[in-house]
């Protein structure tokens, strides 16, 4: 599955978010009725879903995973719920690194499942459900937070400082996935990223709904080593331009940017174009995670280009180190006071 949002969406609102607006109304009126009607079902053990306001990475990935290792050290055994965008299965599967590719589970569950039990599912009830049969103790569900069927102990919505929500419309006209008012009383918490001031008026609206923000940046894991050097760099991630910049802050030159699809898999002509290109020109490959778990299981082209490419991960950096381990608690309380009343009303 690519997913490619338009780059007006990102910008101030012009005539096509203006000539999609009636569109966009229908849209944010039935997501929005959806949200605040949706029949949900419980599981006896927390959920921590990590939304976004808008179609389109905010960073939720790299903020489960934060979330996921503050679990375990506190003894936990944290499970990870995802669609599997990208992926062709449609059953309810546990997910093996050692076994799946990307083709099959999606790219970002295979980065999910390297740090603790990931379930892809079409049906995020029985994907719950059958994190629980595995041992889970608290369920972590990437995405998911406008269409939950589950019962949420904790939401926190993650948003890009330096995107915001674009230009504000709902789609088709912009990337705003409901209406933002019914977002914010879903919501538990904010988490900002990064240090741009496009999310400003969404966080003092949020304050002013009592709803409480944490921010956050991402930090490059280890030592890329590409100071100096001249690269060719690719990305088929929601926002490649903000990859783009990471490299660029590590002190490497980009002579050639090849920006893809959100989940987009290379065909053997894009492989061997950019393999070509930085042979001519003598240049290193950089590359994201969720990009090199996509090249893992091919061969060829795409086998050699799995090789030379300089991988940049990224971890999400709370500025409060306590903040995962605030939400964990938070989640953990507010599941048994959901367990106690469902039990009053069985009783």
């Amino acid at each position: 599955m690519v997913s490619e949002a338009p780059p007006f969406w990102w910008t101030r609102p012009d005539w096509r978010a203006w000539g999609l607006w009636p569109f966009s109304f229908v849209y944010g009126r039935i997501a929005g009725y959806r949200m605040a009607h949706a029949r949900r079902a419980s599981v006896p053990v927390p959920v921590i879903c990590i939304g976004n306001f808008t179609v389109g990475g905010a960073g939720k990935t790299p903020t489960a995973l934060t979330i996921a290792r503050a679990a375990k050290q506190k003894g936990l055994k944290p499970g990870f719920l995802s669609r599997g965008y990208g992926g062709s299965l449609d059953v309810t599967t546990v997910v093996d690194p050692a076994h799946h590719h990307a083709t099959a589970v999606g790219d970002e569950p295979l980065l999910l499942a390297r740090e603790a039990l990931t379930v892809i599912s079409r049906r995020r009830v029985e994907g719950a459900r059958r994190l629980v049969k595995e041992g889970a103790d608290l369920i972590i569900m990437d995405d998911g937070f406008q269409s939950a069927r589950l019962e949420l102990d904790y939401a926190l919505v993650v948003i890009d400082t330096m995107r915001g929500t674009g230009n504000g419309h709902m789609v088709p006209g912009g990337p705003v996935r409901a209406p933002i008012r019914e977002q914010l009383r879903q919501a538990s918490a904010l988490l900002k990223v990064g240090n741009g001031n496009a999310a400003d008026a969404i966080v003092r609206l949020a304050a002013r709904a009592g709803k409480p923000f944490f921010t956050s940046s991402l930090k490059v894991r280890g030592q890329a080593d590409l100071a100096g050097q001249k690269v060719l760099a690719f990305a088929g991630i929601a926002d490649p331009q903000k990859f783009f910049r990471t490299v660029e802050q590590l002190g490497a030159t980009i002579a050639v940017h090849r920006p893809f699809g959100d989940h987009q898999h290379l065909s053997e002509d894009e492989i061997v174009e950019m393999l070509e290109a930085a042979d001519r020109d003598g240049l290193e490959i950089a590359t994201t995670s969720k990009d090199f778990v996509r090249l893992v299981g091919h061969h060829g082209r795409a086998e050699e280009l799995l090789r030379r490419c300089r991988v940049i991960e990224v971890d999400m950096t709370f500025t409060d180190h306590r903040a995962p381990y605030l939400i964990i608690d938070r989640a953990i309380a507010t599941c048994r006071e959901r367990r106690l009343k469902e039990g009053r009303k069985t009783s």
